[in-house]
């Protein structure tokens, strides 16, 4: 792992630490039990989220890791385009949902994943399904997919943490229900309520909008098909756009090939892609100096 990328996974760990450590602190009502306990929950976070998010971000999505056997075609599209990628081949798995997209998972290509929806191989063609994987394989290849993770999990925590202290307050957690609770603790409370989401999605924001474009560029090179992936994500922004994802966990939003969550919510607000027409504008751009017109 490159020094950029463990500055990175530092920076994004330190966060988290400093944010858990201030949240401690508003919910012990400021004391330094509180922000200890935080900070030891903190480093305990830290440890799985490095070692276990993919298996945490899949189990949130009930993914099933299949194999040759199971799913050969899908295999071997996969297979193929990590050996022309030089990366050894990620596992497989399949989401259980009809809402298409995908998204890759893992530490280091060594150990990596690349999960599919039921929705997307109904949908696609083989051309398009290798576009898709394409783009998933760069993700690895790029280093792209350990920051990704632990983005998904750190965020997801912070906003786990959020609504809990949301239920707290609503409950009266906050130092009781009678007149003289402290009201630098329901401020601060409030306040934590309010900023923790949106602290949850400056993480994944951290997660450089441009990596979608050059995953995009480079899976068009590994695939040899742009205008595969261009007519794939025309395909899934228009599924996605009238039947978004019900389930799941908006702060895993950045990790997918389009964001599966539409409405008023952070996710939208704080978008984590670039805007889908952009993206297949620059690969038909791609697919002409490729000598395809499409």
């Amino acid at each position: 792992m490159g020094l950029g990328l463990w500055f990175r996974t530092g920076l994004l760990m330190a966060f988290l630490t400093g944010l858990l450590m201030a949240l401690g602190y508003v919910l012990g009502n400021g004391s330094m039990a509180g922000v200890a306990f935080a900070f030891m929950f903190a480093m305990v976070l830290n440890f799985f989220s490095y070692w276990y998010s993919d298996k945490i971000v899949l189990t949130w999505y009930k993914a099933r890791i299949v194999d040759e056997m199971e799913a050969p075609e899908l295999y071997r599209i996969v297979e193929g385009l990590a050996r022309e990628a030089g990366i050894p081949t990620p596992k497989i798995a399949i989401v259980p949902t009809d809402v298409p997209n995908a998204f890759a998972t893992g530490r280091d290509p060594k150990h990596a994943v690349v999960a599919v929806t039921q929705g997307l191989l109904r949908i696609l063609d083989r051309d398009e399904l290798e576009g898709v994987l394409a783009h998933e394989i760069s993700h690895i290849k790029n280093r792209d997919i350990l920051i990704q993770t632990l983005a998904a999990v750190l965020a997801g925590a912070v906003i786990m943490i959020a609504r809990w202290a949301s239920w707290m307050l609503w409950l009266g957690g906050f130092g009781g229900r009678d007149r003289d609770r402290d009201a630098g603790s329901v401020l601060g409370a409030v306040l934590l309520i309010i900023l923790a989401p949106i602290a949850a999605m400056m993480i994944q924001m951290a997660i450089s909008r441009a990596r979608e474009y050059l995953a995009d560029e480079s899976g068009a090179k590994i695939s040899g098909k742009p205008w595969a992936l261009a007519r794939a994500l025309e395909k899934i922004e228009y599924y996605v756009s009238r039947r978004p994802l019900k389930e799941g966990n908006p702060a895993t939003a950045h990790m997918f090939i389009v964001n599966p969550f539409r409405g008023i919510s952070f996710a939208e607000l704080f978008s984590t892609h670039p805007p889908t027409q952009k993206r297949i504008e620059r690969l038909r751009k791609i697919a002409m100096e490729m000598g395809m017109y499409f």
